[in-house]
């Protein structure tokens, strides 16, 4: 085998050989790759601030309510039982209607009561005449004992059998007054205006009647405008409006009708404006609380004894208060906090106090000051010490979602 010339000579690599020329080019092209490898990678561009709506706290005046859980009842109820008793002749209202004072209700069979009425009339007829027997006689004494045909006490039995014929007239005229009061109990009659209850006793039965209260219950009326609201207030609570009331800062419900605001089952926001016209004279040991009561309007008679309400009774005295957004405040475990924007867009996470809800927006007790820009809206993109793009909002406007 012939020898290779000089201008190409061959590596020997294990069990083959390859021109020296492509080892060096190899080698070569590595270490353009190593120091291509020491070189620093292009670091990638920073996220933009987050875009947040910022608002300052509205200022105003505000006034505390506390709020409690309260029942209606009727201003009146009455149960409508009969005072004579006897078989029911006719039921004259329609179940649950409005019926007025005075209305007739049910109608007893009066015969019984009118053969009575007829009977006393007629003994009372027999009375009067008995009086006028007795007068005559007496006059004719008076005359003869004049010429002594008679003697004085003759004259003295006359006298006092007139009297007692008066007397028998009087009580016959009440027997006759009663018969005919028990016909008129005959037609039940609405005794106050309201809503009545379903008839309990249909035409046909007997019903007795009483005036000690164990006749026949027939049906029930309630008032329904003006009602009432009876609900109990806790003694802390009633401790502070006692404190207050002492400072002179909230009058006592006991002397001024304090207004209240009810909420319905169902609603957002009261709907109905009445007054405090009850406290009672101990609270109840049992549960400690004391029983109040407010009076409500009810003119479209929706409200009907028995339903619930929220009832809201002022609490303090007027006062200036910071309000944000309710969205805006947030829950960190324990304790509730609010997003601030710092002067250099920076995130803080600021702990405060908070009050009542007044016309949708949170009082803040502590915690916030009037120049401090608030996040309303994007607190879920806003990070605490991380710069934001923050946008400010109108004051106490209502912001849209969290996200």
């Amino acid at each position: 085998m012939s020898e290779p010339d000089g201008s190409e000579q061959f590596v020997k690599t294990h069990d083959f050989v390859q021109p020296r020329s492509y080892a060096i080019g190899g080698l070569i092209a590595a270490a353009i790759a190593l120091a291509g490898c020491g070189q620093p990678a292009p670091q990638a561009a920073a996220p933009p601030p987050a875009p947040v709506t910022v608002a300052q706290p509205v200022k105003r005046t505000v006034t505390d309510w506390d709020e409690f859980t309260g029942r209606f009842e009727a201003m009146e109820e009455v149960q409508v039982r009969p005072r004579v008793g006897g078989f029911v002749n006719s039921v004259e209202f329609q179940d649950g209607a409005i019926v007025r004072q005075g209305d007739l209700l049910y109608v007893i069979d009066p015969r019984p009561f009118e053969a009575v009425a007829a009977q006393a009339d007629g003994q009372l007829s027999d009375a009067r005449a008995r009086v006028e027997l007795a007068k005559r006689e007496l006059d004719r004494g008076l005359s003869l004992v004049q010429t002594s045909a008679v003697s004085e006490q003759v004259v003295d039995q006359r006298r006092q059998a007139l009297q007692a014929a008066h007397a028998a007239e009087v009580q016959a005229e009440g027997a006759l007054k009663a018969a005919k009061l028990n016909i008129e109990f005959t037609h039940v009659t609405a005794p106050l205006t309201g809503r009545v209850s379903r008839h309990l006793v249909s035409p046909g039965n007997l019903v007795q009647g009483s005036d000690t209260g164990t006749s026949t219950l027939l049906t029930s009326i309630v008032t329904l405008d003006p009602i009432y609201v009876y609900f109990d207030m806790d003694e802390a609570t009633f401790i502070k409006y006692s404190k207050l009331w002492f400072e002179g800062r909230r009058p006592s419900s006991r002397d001024t009708a304090n207004p209240v605001q009810v909420a319905l089952a169902g609603e957002t926001k009261p709907s109905r404006e009445g007054s405090i016209n009850f406290l009672d004279n101990r609270l109840d040991v049992s549960t400690g609380t004391l029983r109040s009561r407010a009076v409500i309007k009810n003119t479209d008679l929706s409200i009907l004894p028995g339903q619930f309400g929220r009832v809201r009774l002022i609490g303090s005295a007027p006062y200036e208060a910071l309000l944000i957004p309710d969205v805006a405040v947030a829950t960190d475990q324990s304790r509730k906090i609010v997003f601030v924007v710092k002067p250099d867009d920076t995130v803080e996470a600021r702990p405060v106090v908070l009050g009542p809800l007044d016309d949708g927006l949170r009082v803040i007790r502590e915690g916030l000051k009037a120049d401090d820009r608030v996040i309303v809206n994007g607190i879920q993109r806003a990070r605490v010490g991380a710069k934001v793009a923050p946008q400010t909002a109108p004051a106490g406007g209502k912001p849209g979602d969290k996200s």
